[in-house]
């Protein structure tokens, strides 16, 4: 774990020494093999990895094997491990930046996430509902039953941001737990939860629309200022998105919803920069051949690119953008600014573990969310998180 957390701050000196050759095709040397994470089969993430990872068999002659995982850390956990090369993930990639909810465990801690691609695209994210609970607005919903992954913390984050439009809580909702994204939507079939986070074009999503139960996305119009400052101060990662696709949705039939980027195709900062740089070209050369492999696949898109986000961009993606032009003075800056927050929170993980912290689980985690929000005020970065 160490060496993924260590080497932040030489990044922002690397970065500048970054090279950029002519955009050549054999520029591009991916390994014989790969492997991916992503959701669980059957989600919009897998589906994208799957037409990614066949694009690259079929243009560059990589086998890509994508494995399916049931939650953050267990897509994490291989790419950590060097098992595989990029995780696509969703807002768990933020979360495991900063360290908090199962990252704040002693064995995890801040990790340096960094990003390649992501996409936005014309689906939206949020919690759909089943139609035959009676939930039309999301203040409805309280006292029914939220679905919840074990050990996916974005999910549960993301399901308690979208409630909050309504100004509801956890507490006036009823949680049920399972042990996997599709387990929950599953659930949510087979009438054991009412509500379940995730892509408007996941096939799960598809499912529940076809079944006897049907499915509803409850819409948060972003005319009303004062719930989504709700929805921010739970999600800041969320923003209003009009979504035009998905289970019930079209163009002629758009809703008023939320998003941010995902799936989020992540890596770690310590990867080299010419296998990043690879990887990235080659989903930007070899765009053509996968936008319409699935749903969503086509906010893949360099010119769609969330530049500015949460997360910085691993120097390899900054060597290929730069390339194709798309690469701002304002994008460094901010990139540099995300790569000194990752150095500031792994500086504070390390003296925190140095400092004899308590072995019980839930004490460790309140000790080191106490330390890293005196890190960060210290190195004036805002905390991104109510505690």
């Amino acid at each position: 774990m160490t060496r993924h957390i260590t080497t932040v701050a030489a990044m922002i000196v690397a970065g500048a020494a970054v090279a950029m050759p002519s955009a050549r095709a054999q520029d591009i040397k991916l390994p014989p093999t790969m492997t991916f994470t992503a959701y669980d089969t059957g989600s919009s993430g897998f589906n994208i990895a799957v037409g990614v990872g066949k694009m690259m068999k079929d243009k560059f002659g990589s086998d890509v094997r994508v494995l399916p995982a049931g939650n953050d850390v267990a897509r994490l956990a291989p790419l950590r491990a060097g098992r595989a090369v990029l995780a696509w993930m969703g807002t768990g990639a933020y979360f495991a930046q900063e360290g908090t909810f199962e990252f704040g465990a002693k064995e995890w801690g801040p990790q340096a996430l960094q990003m390649t691609l992501s996409t936005i695209d014309c689906n939206g994210m949020a919690v759909g509902v089943a139609a035959d609970s009676g939930v039309k607005e999301w203040k409805d919903f309280r006292g029914k039953r939220l679905g919840f992954v074990v050990g996916s913390p974005a999910l549960n984050q993301n399901a308690l941001s979208i409630i909050a439009y309504g100004g509801l809580t956890q507490k006036d909702v009823k949680i049920v737990e399972f042990a996997s994204y599709g387990a929950m939507w599953k659930g949510l079939i087979n009438n054991d939860a009412d509500g379940a986070f995730g892509s408007t074009v996941t096939g799960p999503a598809k499912e529940l629309e076809s079944s006897p139960r049907g499915i509803v996305w409850p819409q948060l119009p972003p005319d009303d200022k004062a719930a989504w400052e709700r929805v921010k101060k739970v999600g800041a990662f969320f923003n209003p998105h009009k979504a035009t696709c998905g289970a019930t949705i079209s163009p002629a039939s758009p809703l008023q919803l939320a998003t941010y980027p995902y799936p989020i195709a992540t890596v770690y900062g310590t990867q080299p920069i010419d296998q990043i740089y690879s990887i990235t070209k080659a989903m930007i050369t070899g765009y053509d051949a996968f936008k319409d492999s699935a749903p969503g696949a086509s906010g893949l898109a360099l010119k769609l690119q969330t530049m500015q986000w949460v997360i910085p961009f691993h120097l390899g993606a900054v060597k290929a953008f730069k390339e194709a032009g798309h690469w701002t003075d304002a994008d460094e800056a901010h990139n540099n600014a995300l790569l000194k927050r990752q150095a500031v929170l792994a500086d504070a993980w390390k003296a925190y573990n140095g400092s004899g912290p308590a072995a019980e689980s839930d004490k460790f985690l309140a000790g080191w969310m106490a330390a890293r929000k005196a890190a960060l005020a210290k190195a004036s970065i805002p905390n991104g998180f109510e505690d």
